[in-house]
């Protein structure tokens, strides 16, 4: 006799509590959060990069034809891109550690980056040890990236800034002992600083189609890799990996794409 059958068979108080049994359990099933249907990615192993697009349905871009990072050689220059026309402002300090990288997140929408007439905002910026993009097949020790978004289509451009061994980085150099370790304890404060101050005197760039280099790989991003590197010392560098470890995305063939060169 079937669990159903049993409850027919009785009282109809018994009939009554299993209708609400079968309610309560499917009530129960689509309360259930999305997001633990997505398995942890990683950087190494079997939830490493070779894996993300078999994680979750919603990294399925991960096998994309747009991915990014890329080795960048061979560029062509363009003379009709435009100068990156930055408008960032002070904002105060904010720093996390993910669990993957060091971000420093921003006051949305007070610095912003105009790009073929779009304005994109500053939503965050983050590390990566070794670089992620590739210059003719060699690595930087420290990649930034600052993210930026359109508000109404959500396309993204970031803007990459390769980050060599050499002199103390004057930026960096105010916020090293504060760099969170724990996912639970971010830094912040009523400091302000100008995350323009990070970038290079120099503002040529290379610029190609990609994607996110995490996942879900979102494929709507302008990259804009600024080809004038900015120095750090080895301390810094150093505390960066210490931190975050190797937390780059091997570069992504580049599929037909072609890369561009602005020099300014």
């Amino acid at each position: 006799m079937t669990l159903y059958q049993h409850f027919k068979s009785n009282t109809p108080l018994k009939t009554a509590l299993f209708a609400f049994l079968l309610v309560f359990v499917f009530s129960c099933k689509n309360d259930e959060p999305v997001d633990d249907v997505c398995e942890k990615w990683e950087y190494e192993g079997v939830t490493g990069p070779d894996h993300w697009m078999s994680l979750c349905d919603d990294y399925a871009d991960c096998s994309g034809m747009l991915q990014s990072p890329v080795n960048i050689s061979g560029a062509t220059t363009d003379t009709s891109l435009q100068p990156l026309a930055l408008s960032y402002t002070d904002i105060e300090t904010e720093i996390e550690f993910n669990g993957h990288t060091i971000e420093f997140v921003t006051e949305e929408g007070s610095s912003t980056l105009t790009l073929n007439g779009t304005v994109y905002k500053l939503l965050q910026f983050h590390f990566h040890t070794l670089s992620e993009h590739t210059i003719n097949g060699n690595h930087s020790p420290l990649e930034l990236h600052l993210v930026h978004q359109d508000p109404v289509s959500k396309n993204r451009a970031v803007v990459g800034v390769l980050i060599e061994e050499g002199a103390e980085n004057g930026f960096l150099a105010q916020f090293m002992d504060h760099l969170p370790v724990s996912t639970t304890m971010p830094y912040i404060s009523t400091d302000h600083y100008n995350a323009a101050d990070v970038l290079p005197a120099n503002k040529s760039y290379f610029t190609y189609p990609g994607s996110l280099t995490t996942p879900p790989c979102d494929q709507n991003v302008t990259w804009i890799v600024l080809s004038e590197p900015v120095e750090a010392s080895a301390a810094q560098i150093l505390r960066f990996e210490e931190i975050m470890h190797h937390n780059y995305r091997p570069e992504r063939p580049l599929q037909g794409r072609v890369i561009k060169f602005f020099p300014e």
